[in-house]
């Protein structure tokens, strides 16, 4: 391993490990510091305070063996025995960091050499930050396939309108139809007796979460396979959070779609 980091590579180490959400907290920070053996700058912004740790370490000490010490701990597994939805998003945040430097941080905590990274691929980033939060979501994995960079060129409404495209694909797989948008949704789910049930089918109780059913799908199709006729994609930026919540809905779709029957007929 090399023996510096850049200025530039330092800062953003100490930003993912700062992060806001996901982030060391004050009292971590402050703990890290004092293990691996560096001087506390104090209690001042997160993000600063472990810079400025860094930076004083590697030029009064000439190497960077003290920082890359505060990295193994901060990213030991076992802190977060109590808090595992912390690890994954922590460990993502500093690997593109550290992909600049050529290194990683693997699953067990260790630090690993990979080939340095010169370029940002933001679709490929903004890819990976989406998939590993729907995944702490324990979203459907029909949906998932649709959070990939190429989905993501522009902003998520892509990832998001090939998701709801693929909840018709399953309505068609289900039911041998042909139709798409309403017109598949009403004669699957829809009228008096539905070809596709998702429940049981025989209490008021079960007919009204049917019709809800019903008009959820539409309203989701409505929302972003219509709206693709009217508006350019470009013009729509959906935030992450909002394509999400999103991709959760559509998630439960899929997931009530699964668990569908086609009822006998009499």
């Amino acid at each position: 391993m090399e023996d510096f980091f850049s200025q530039e590579q330092l800062e953003s180490i100490a930003d993912a490990l700062g992060d806001t959400e996901f982030g060391l907290t004050g009292s971590e920070i402050a703990f890290l510091i004092k293990s691996a053996k560096m001087k506390d700058p104090g209690p001042i912004t997160k993000r600063h305070r472990i810079y400025n740790a860094f930076a004083e370490a590697q030029n009064t000490r000439k190497n960077r063996t003290n920082i890359l010490q505060f990295i193994r701990l901060a990213l030991a597994p076992a802190r977060y025995s109590k808090s595992p939805e912390r690890f994954e998003p922590l460990r993502e945040r500093a690997n593109k960091s550290l992909a600049f430097a050529g290194l990683y941080v693997d699953e067990t905590g260790e630090i690993r050499k990979s080939k340095a990274t010169k370029t940002l691929s933001e679709a490929e980033l903004r890819a990976r930050d989406l998939r590993n939060d729907l995944q702490l979501r324990r979203i459907h994995p029909d949906v998932l396939r649709f959070c990939k960079s190429e989905y993501l060129q522009d902003n998520y409404f892509h990832a998001v309108l090939e998701a709801v495209k693929s909840v018709m694909d399953k309505l068609r797989e289900k039911t041998g139809m042909s139709d798409d948008g309403t017109v598949l949704i009403d004669r699957a789910l829809g009228g008096t007796q539905p070809l596709l049930l998702i429940n049981e089918g025989t209490t008021p109780n079960h007919k009204s979460e049917q019709k809800g059913f019903v008009n959820l799908l539409k309203g989701i199709n409505s929302m972003f396979r219509n709206t693709t006729a009217h508006e350019a994609r470009i013009n729509w930026n959906i935030s992450k959070d909002d394509a999400e919540d999103l991709l959760t809905i559509v998630s439960l779709i899929h997931r009530r779609l699964d668990e569908a029957h086609i009822p006998p007929r009499v």
